[in-house]
C-alpha cells in the first residue's frame, strides 16, 4: 500500500517546512517538494499542517481497580486515540500485589493484541520485589518493555515499600530501562483519609484534601532520593502542581537523570471543578487531585521551557451513573480518573498552539517526539523522516467544534471537558501509512495494532 500526501507544512519537533510525503510498504520512504508518483492513496493537506503522529504515555485501558474495571476496552480506546490523532499510546500494566509479573504481562498484551487499531506498548507494573518477581521483570524486558512503573501510593494495593522501590531502581539501572513513578507519600493519604471520614468528611470535594500539593511533592522528593542512590532513571508521571515539578528539578539539580510529565486535565481543570454539587464533582476525581488555578501558568511555563517534557492525559475511564457513584458517601471509594484520551491534542492545541502559549516545535516535542525518546520508539515513532513509520497526522487548524459525551469515542456516559470549543482537528490520521481516521470518524481496522517492542535505552 503507498500513500501521498501533497502540499502540507510539516512540522516536526525541530523543523517547518512545506513538502510532500511518500509512504510505502509501511514507512516514509520520500519527502521532496512537488513527488510525481501513483499512490494508492493520496490526500491534499494544502492548507494544513502535517504532524508525526501523537504518542500518549499514559494510559489506563485494561484496568482492575477500587472493585471494578475501567469502561473502554482496547477497541474502543484506540478508535478515540485515533479520532483524537494519538496513533500510539504506552499502557500502565497494573498487577495486584499478590500476581505474577509475566502473567500480567501476558494478560495485558493479550487484551490489546488483536483488538488494538493503534500500536501500542506498556510500561510494567512492579506492585511487589521478591525473587520470583526480578526474574520475571528480567524476562519481560527481554520481551520487549524497557520501562517499569512504581507507585508510592494505594498502600497495600498497588504501592511498593522502600526495600522494594530501592530494588527497584537497582534492577532498572543493571538493565538500563527507565522507572516511571506515581508520586505521593502512602501513609500520609492513608491518615489524612481516615481523618477527614472520621470528621464527617465525606464529600467528593475531600479528595483534594487527603492529598494536598504537599503529599505529593514530598512523594517526588521521595523517588528522587532514591534514584540518586542508585543511578536510576525516573520519570514522574501525572505532575499536578508547582511544588512537586520543582521537588524534580531540583533532583535533577543534583544530578538525577529524571524527566516531568503533566496532564491536559491539569493545564484546563482545577479544583473547583471536582467540587461541584450534587456528587457532580465526582467526575473530575483522579490522583493527585486536580489543583487550585495558580499552578497552570507554571505548568504551561514549564512545558513551553522545556523544563516538563511530556503531556500525557493517564486516561483511566470510569461511568459516573454505575461507578463513580460507588462512592457516594466515601470518597474513598470513588474511582480514579478522567477520561481525556479522545480530546488531549485538540484542547493541547487550541489553549497552547492558538493561545501562544506554546509554538508548534514544542508543541510536537511534548506530545509527541520526546515521549518517542524517552521510551525507545524514536525515529520508529514520533519523527518525519525517510525509514520512520508513517504514523501522519494532516491537521486542520481552521476546524472548529465542541466536545460532547454525545459525540465522543470514548465508551462512558460523561466528558470532563463537556461543552469546551476545540480550534483544530486531525483531518487524516495514519497508522503506518494507511488512513485510520478522517474528519473526525474511524476509518481504521481493530487488531492492526501492533505492539512496539523496545530495547532499554537508560544505561
Amino acid at each position: 500500500m503507498s500513500l501521498l500526501i501533497k502540499g502540507g507544512e510539516i512540522v516536526t519537533a525541530g523543523e517547518q517546512y512545506v513538502a510532500d510525503i511518500y509512504c510505502e510498504d509501511e514507512t516514509i520512504t520520500r519527502i521532496d517538494r512537488n513527488i510525481e508518483a501513483q499512490a494508492d492513496e493520496v490526500i491534499d493537506a494544502s492548507g494544513k499542517y502535517v504532524f508525526p503522529g501523537f504518542i500518549d504515555p499514559h494510559v489506563h485501558i485494561y484496568l482492575p481497580f477500587m472493585g471494578t474495571a475501567a469502561k473502554d476496552n482496547h477497541e474502543t480506546a484506540s478508535r478515540a486515540a485515533l479520532v483524537g490523532g494519538t496513533t500510539t499510546f504506552i499502557e500502565m500494566i497494573c498487577p495486584g500485589r499478590g500476581d505474577r509479573p509475566l502473567e500480567a504481562f501476558e494478560l495485558w498484551l493479550g487484551k490489546a493484541r488483536g483488538n488494538s487499531a493503534c500500536d501500542f506498548t506498556f510500561h510494567m507494573g512492579v506492585t511487589r520485589y521478591d525473587e520470583e518477581a526480578e526474574r520475571d521483570f528480567i524476562e519481560i524486558v527481554k520481551r520487549g518493555l524497557s520501562s517499569f512503573k512504581v507507585f508510592l501510593a494505594y498502600k497495600g494495593a498497588f504501592g511498593v515499600t522502600d526495600e522494594e522501590l530501592y530494588k527497584t531502581l537497582e534492577l532498572a539501572k543493571r538493565l538500563g530501562v527507565i522507572t516511571t513513578a506515581h508520586c505521593e507519600n502512602a501513609d500520609l493519604v492513608l491518615e489524612l483519609q481516615k481523618k477527614l471520614l472520621a470528621e464527617g468528611k465525606t464529600g467528593p470535594e475531600y479528595h483534594y484534601w487527603s492529598r494536598p500539593p504537599i503529599v505529593e511533592a514530598e512523594g517526588v522528593h521521595h523517588l528522587m532520593t532514591f534514584a540518586e542512590m542508585t543511578g536510576a532513571h525516573v520519570y514522574t508521571v501525572h505532575t499536578s502542581c508547582e511544588e512537586a515539578v520543582r521537588q524534580a528539578l531540583l533532583g535533577a539539580q543534583r544530578g538525577v537523570n529524571v524527566w516531568i510529565e503533566t496532564l491536559i486535565q491539569y493545564l484546563l481543570l482545577d479544583r473547583t471543578d471536582a467540587e461541584k454539587p450534587n456528587f457532580e464533582g465526582a467526575k473530575n476525581v483522579m490522583s493527585p487531585p486536580l489543583r487550585d488555578k495558580e499552578n497552570q501558568p507554571f505548568l504551561w511555563n514549564g512545558l513551553r521551557q522545556g523544563l516538563i517534557a511530556t503531556l500525557a492525559t493517564d486516561h483511566a475511564p470510569f461511568d459516573f451513573e454505575t461507578q463513580k457513584r460507588m462512592g457516594e458517601g466515601d470518597f474513598t471509594r470513588i474511582p480514579n480518573g478522567i477520561p481525556s484520551l479522545e480530546n488531549r491534542v485538540d484542547l493541547y492545541f487550541t489553549h497552547g498552539v492558538k493561545r501562544g502559549r506554546i509554538d508548534l516545535q514544542q508543541f510536537i516535542a511534548t506530545a509527541s517526539t520526546n515521549a518517542a525518546k524517552i521510551f525507545g520508539l524514536f525515529p520508529r515513532k514520533g519523527a518525519i523522516q525517510l525509514g520512520s513509520d508513517a504514523d501522519l497526522v494532516v491537521y486542520d487548524p481552521e476546524y472548529r467544534g465542541t466536545i460532547s459525551a454525545k459525540t465522543h469515542c470514548m465508551n462512558l456516559d460523561y466528558n470532563s471537558f463537556e461543552g469546551m470549543e476545540v480550534e483544530g482537528r486531525a483531518h487524516v490520521v495514519t497508522v503506518r501509512g494507511k488512513v485510520a481516521a478522517r474528519e473526525g470518524q474511524f476509518t481504521g481496522e481493530f487488531g492492526r495494532g501492533r505492539f512496539l517492542q523496545r530495547e532499554p535505552n537508560h544505561f
